[in-house]
């Protein structure tokens, strides 16, 4: 599913999705509005807790980006840009975030 862009804040920098897709076994391409894109894998999520909800009928295929910019599924089940971001780069919070660092 592709979405328009939305934007998600944090404080520091500000995370905007282009683009959302699902793929098969629970994995998305993201593209942001820095050109950053690739794709993440949430296996390790599906099938626990709230996620329980992605292995039923097709739920994960139906991912999209909500106005406040996360993504979101049926059930109201979400994720922020932010998280999604960070785990898409490999890169720290406390490079975006300063006040990170003090915590």
């Amino acid at each position: 599913m592709e979405n328009a862009a939305r934007r998600s804040r944090s404080g520091g920098k500000t995370f905007e999705f282009q683009k959302a897709k699902s793929l098969q076994n629970y994995k998305l391409f993201l593209r942001f509005n820095d050109g950053v894109s690739g794709i993440v894998d949430l296996s390790d999520m599906a099938g626990r807790g709230v996620f329980e909800a992605w292995t039923q009928d097709r739920v994960f295929e139906q991912v999209r980006i909500t106005e406040l910019g996360a993504l979101e599924w049926p059930g109201e089940l979400d994720l922020c840009a932010d998280a999604l971001y960070l785990k898409l780069t490999g890169k720290q919070p406390e490079i975006f975030f300063p006040l990170c660092a003090s915590m």
